[in-house]
């Protein structure tokens, strides 16, 4: 593409997308993560769609990220020995926590989580369908959950169940969970992420399991519980968390459908104090899963997102099964451009401006963000071997490009989700006095890759000695074309 993105696209990748040279046009229109739903498919499968993903990327030279989405304790009800049954208003139906799950009929149907029978009361409103279906709960007898229907329709098989405003004891890692996590730490994934997470509690225990299986992948809280929402908890699901989404399907069914917006935003707002890029998600295109253009409604969506600084937008059922795959991206990614070309900010504006950074390498970040502001510089040069130093950087509004300069695989990685970073590997694995090489080095890729020409000015901001994790503490401005 010949001009540069700030907000990162993620893409979900399935039947529509999965094959090797479907994948190469999407990363071609702008994919820069990837998303391999676990909900679907078998490891094998999960395996062979990152090894499509990572040959398409090298195909086009670029690193593109792998995002591990877990299914969660997905609340269903069973299946109807007819496929379906439909549900009139005020009509009687049971929720039967002991038929076995293929017995479904017009009267009841299963479920895969029991337990709801000790999350309900009488008075209690379920939402079927991502809420399409509407039940009141009337009262409970053994195992029975006898309802009221409020808001009917046909309800197929193995639609979830959620109740209004939450208050599910299910926990946010299932058995199948952990079985993937493993499968995900084997495939090598940048992220990993956690459904249904109530506090920071659940992060921290997954970051236990994924450590456990001497992975260093990244986990994103995907915040779709009401209890998640509470502000004590979501501070401390950013506190455990290296990125959040705002997982808006089911979070919607859960709060409300008006109240999903003010939260959006809060979490845009929250999330810089924290260090914690925030992925907004869920039927952002969703019209094109038949139509080759989005609606007006949906560019609103998407460019609302990228005003209030979100680090990535996601495409789901768009890309993973629609008709336009390939268009869905490029929608996307036209939206996000011409957004930014518009989106003026002052040039010292940082976006947590009453959190001032506490560390060395946070201070050389802010500094480097203000100089690049105040000055003409083309880019900036940041050696990292961890990512910290960029994620540090992307925390501030600024509009010049930030290339995160390492040859660590799993950092390339992790910083493809950062907004406005860009990953760029160097072979060197550059040693305490190889400073001076590592400028020639830089300067050299940067005429190479045509990211700046002999008279312009860069940013470099690395560690003396070079190649310690976490010891950014210089920076200098230099001219291309130079003496060192």
């Amino acid at each position: 593409m010949s001009q540069l993105r700030r907000t990162k696209i993620v893409a979900t990748i399935g039947p529509a997308s999965e094959s090797p040279e479907m994948l190469y046009k999407m990363i071609g229109a702008g994919v820069n993560v990837v998303r391999l739903n676990f909900s679907h498919g078998t490891p094998e499968e999960h395996q062979q769609r990152a090894e499509n993903v990572r040959a398409a990327a090298k195909a086009h030279n670029v690193t593109v990220g792998i995002l591990a989405d877990m299914q969660g304790p997905k609340i269903r009800c069973g299946k109807f020995k007819k496929g379906k049954t439909f549900l009139e208003p005020g009509q009687k139906f049971i929720l039967d926590a002991a038929l076995p799950l293929e017995d479904g009929d017009d009267e009841r149907v299963g479920l895969t989580y029991k337990e709801l029978l000790h999350d309900v009361e009488p008075g209690a409103r379920l939402l079927l369908n991502d809420g399409l279906l509407v039940m009141d709960v009337d009262h409970i007898h053994g195992n029975e959950i006898h309802c009221t229907v409020i808001v009917g329709g046909i309800l197929s098989n193995n639609k979830g169940v959620n109740r209004a405003g939450g208050g599910l004891s299910a926990a946010a890692l299932t058995e199948k969970d952990k079985e993937d996590i493993k499968t995900a730490c084997a495939i090598g994934v940048d992220y990993i992420a956690i459904s249904f997470p109530r506090d920071g509690r659940d992060m921290e225990y997954a970051r236990a399991l994924v450590q456990a299986e001497g992975s260093n992948a990244g986990l994103v809280a995907k915040v779709e519980r009401a209890e998640a929402v509470l502000d004590e908890n979501l501070r401390a699901i950013m506190k455990a968390s290296d990125a959040v989404m705002v997982a808006r399907g089911d979070l919607g069914v859960e709060i409300g459908d008006a109240a999903v917006p003010p939260v959006q935003k809060r979490m845009l707002r929250m999330a810089p104090k924290y260090n914690c890029p925030v992925i907004v998600a869920t039927q952002m295109m969703e019209s094109m899963c038949e139509n080759p253009i989005p609606t007006r409604a949906e560019v609103n969506d998407c460019a609302n997102a990228v005003l209030d600084g979100a680090d990535a937008v996601m495409l789901s059922g768009e890309s993973a099964a629609g008709k336009y795959p390939v268009k869905a991206v490029e929608a996307m990614h036209r939206t996000c451009l011409e957004t930014e070309r518009h989106h003026i900010h002052p040039s010292t504006q940082t976006r947590d401006p009453d959190s001032p950074p506490h560390s060395i390498d946070a201070c050389i970040a802010q500094q480097a963000m203000e100089v690049a502001n105040y000055m003409d510089i083309k880019a900036i040069a940041a050696f990292t071997q961890t990512g910290n130093t960029t994620l540090y950087m992307s925390r501030h509004l600024g509009d010049v490009p930030i290339y995160a300069v390492t040859n660590e695989q799993s950092t390339l990685g992790r910083v493809t989700l950062f907004r406005n970073v860009i990953p760029l590997c160097m072979p060197a694995n550059y040693g305490p006095q190889d400073a001076p090489q590592a400028t020639l080095d830089v300067k050299q890729r940067m005429l190479d890759d045509g990211i700046a020409g002999e008279d312009d000015f860069i940013i470099m901001t690395f560690g003396t000695p070079m190649g310690m994790s976490g010891g950014t503490n210089a920076m200098k401005i230099i001219r291309v074309g130079g003496d060192i």
